[in-house]
Formats: C-alpha cells, structure tokens, sequence
C-alpha cells in the first residue's frame, strides 16, 4: 500500500465513498462526486481506458448537472 499525505477538505471525506470515484495518475488525483452509487458506477463502467481529460470531461457532459 502507497500512502500519500495531503489535506482533503473535510465536506469531501464526509461524503459517502459510495458516491465519490477517485482517479490517479503520475501528476495528479481527482476525487468526482455523484448523486447516487448508480451514477459513479456507470461512470468507471464506461470510462474504461479513457484518460484522465477524456474522463473528465465526461463527468461534465453525463454528471455534474446531477448533482
């Protein structure tokens, strides 16, 4: 297991896991939230082998006006 310190804001952890994805790379993490476990599903789902713009850009058009 890698551990990396850093400062989340607190509204973020209290969040239900179940309704965040989180995306890692070599320069970056991204943490998306969703409405429901439904959403965040189908977005690993159909983002497989996306890269991290192509993803998030995806979450703009499919999810953010969700929330």
């Amino acid at each position: 297991m890698i551990c990396i310190k850093v400062n989340i804001p607190k509204h973020i952890c209290e969040i239900d896991d179940e309704l965040k994805a989180i995306y890692h790379s070599n320069d970056s993490i991204c943490i998306w939230v969703f409405s429901s476990r439904l959403y965040r599903n189908n977005l690993v789902d159909n983002t497989v082998g996306m890269s991290k713009s192509q993803r998030s850009k995806y979450y703009e058009i499919n999810y953010l006006a969700k929330l």
